[in-house]
Parts: structure tokens; sequence; C-alpha cells
């Protein structure tokens, strides 16, 4: 069975996922749209689980270091946005000596009682370098003992159709280690002008204060229309046709549009690849926070597509030599 005749084949078939440390379901997002239904899901913020459930009519449960694994639902995928904070730049890179560095294993834990075929995973792009590469292989290293055949890479939603520079650590695992994997290839950016709104239909609150506005201007002036002027940690700007990654910390003059306003939540929600059809249901500071945290859906979108059609191949040839 070659990879086009997988692909046609698994376009009538469906799959169950769980979707672990859910925030407001860029994996579900990924999931439903290749033809998966969300069976479990685990969050322990209590906003983001009040989005996540006014938008798929799925109650996460909560803290999953108190979740019995045999309890959990028997399922094909397992997704987790695992936390990045121990990992990433911005964060105090304590990796496991942070408690919620730890939480890696409770994936593992869920892994090893419930052997999903598949998982995907991610994290920050500080993941595959952090401690010399010792923390990412030790996590390689754990889900090659339960069984899995593991494949990682750092791939960026730019390069996936969102205006938007967000690098990410991405793991994928099967159980199947005859499944030939490959991660997707780049297919561009997306265009900024797709995601913002015209200046006049936004709230005058989210426009800067003509002070900051004119001491952007005095450090920076952009060739770029529409560009996001970005302020870094030295106070530098730069300002460029599409997004730096967006940040749940961060500063609410991190990015402003043609250096003038901050992004709006649903601004922010587009360029995390969320459709327009997602419920905006929390106030702008839990939104923007959620938006920082959440994954890039076409990132996961095309790495989940090329994972299952992979393996339907190894699927159909195990069938084909069986007969």
């Amino acid at each position: 069975m070659d990879l086009n005749q997988a692909r046609k084949a698994f376009d009538n078939t469906s799959f169950t996922f769980i979707d672990l440390f859910a925030g407001i379901g860029g994996f579900h997002q990924a999931g439903t749209a290749l033809g998966g239904n969300c069976i479990f899901a685990s969050e322990i913020d209590a906003e983001a689980k009040k989005a996540y459930a006014a938008n798929y009519c799925l109650e996460p449960q909560g803290d999953i270091t108190k979740i019995d694994a045999q309890s959990i639902p028997d399922h094909d995928v397992l997704f987790a946005g695992f936390p990045c904070q121990p990992f990433s730049i911005i964060g105090n890179r304590l990796g496991f000596d942070d408690i919620r560095g730890t939480l890696f294993f409770e994936i593992a834990r869920i892994l090893k009682e419930k052997t999903p075929k598949l998982f995907i995973l991610e994290n920050v792009k500080q993941l595959s370098r952090h401690n010399r590469g010792k923390t990412l292989q030790i996590i390689l290293s754990s889900l090659k003992e339960i069984g899995y055949k593991v494949h990682w890479t750092v791939l960026n939603a730019l390069d996936f159709g969102l205006p938007q520079k967000r690098e990410r650590t991405v793991i994928v695992g099967f159980l199947d280690h005859s499944v030939d994997f490959s991660f997707p290839l780049p297919v561009g950016p997306g265009r900024l002008e797709d995601v913002l709104e015209p200046d006049e239909n936004v709230d005058r609150r989210f426009f800067a204060s003509r002070r900051i506005i004119d001491k952007r201007l005095e450090k920076h002036h952009s060739g770029y229309s529409p560009g996001i002027w970005h302020e870094n940690k030295s106070g530098n700007i730069t300002s460029y046709p599409f997004s730096c990654a967006l940040r749940a910390g961060a500063s609410y003059n991190y990015l402003l549009v043609n250096g003038k306003r901050r992004l709006t939540p649903r601004e922010m929600l587009r360029l995390q690849g969320f459709p327009d059809r997602f419920k905006i249901v929390c106030n702008d500071s839990q939104t923007r926070k959620q938006a920082g945290n959440a994954v890039p859906v076409n990132v996961i979108q095309a790495v989940l597509k090329e994972a299952l059609y992979a393996e339907a191949k190894a699927t159909g040839q195990q069938r084909q030599r069986a007969i």
C-alpha cells in the first residue's frame, strides 16, 4: 500500500484521542479537524477549563497527578503540550529540578498504562537544548523504554500557514515500530493582513498611549505595513511582517500592530490557528494568557496528518502480508 492509498483509506476512518494539559484545545482543534473524537481531557487552570468546556462540550478533569490512569478511557492517540516554563528561555530553566518539569512523567505513566498507538507531545524549542540536551534524552529514553518508536524535531508555526514565529519541539511516538514517519514539509507563512482587524474596528482600549507610541517611533521606523513591532528584553524594537511568539506573561506592549496598538484576543487566537467560531468566554487578560500558552493548531494538524497516514500505511502493509 503506497502513501496515497493510505491517505484514501484513512479519509474514511476515525480515531479517539485524549487531551492532556489541554489549555483551550489547540490539540483538540487539530484532532477533530482530521476526524478524531476527544473522549478525555485534563487541565488544571479554571479559566482555561471554562473556555474548553464552552467550545467542546467537554469538561476537562483537573490535576493530572491526581487522576488514576486506569480510569482514563482507552484511546488511539494521546496529545500533551506539557508545561514549558521549566525549559523556556524566559523561565528559570531548572528543568527537572522544577516540579513542573516532572509533569512529563505523568504522561509517561499514562502511556505505560493505556499504550495508545500514537502520541504527539509539544514543548518549547529550548527543551531540545536544555542541560546540553540531557533533558530531552531523558524524555526520549523514557518513551522508548515504554515501547515506542520516537521521532522529534523543532517546527516553526511560520512555516505552516501562520504569520507567527513560534518554534516548538514536537515529539511523535508510535507503538508500531514498522511505521515509517517523516515530519511534514514547510508550506510557508500565512498573511498578517488575514489575521488583523482594521484599526477602525478595534476598541480604543487596545491602543497604546501616545507616550508609548512616540517612544517606539524614536527607536524604530518600520518598512512593513502591516507589521508587528516587537520589544525584546533589552528594550530594542524590531518589526516584521509577522508576529513574534505570543507569550502568556509578556508585557502588554510587547507586541504592537504597526507600533500603535495591542493585538485583540481574536487576533491572538487567529495567530495560533484557532477559527473565528472559537467562542471567547473569558476576559481579555485570561484570553491573552490562554492564546500565549496554546499550541499552534496548524503545526499539530500537519504533524498529525502525516502520523496518521504513516500509521495507516504500515497497517495496510501488514494486512497485505497477512493475506
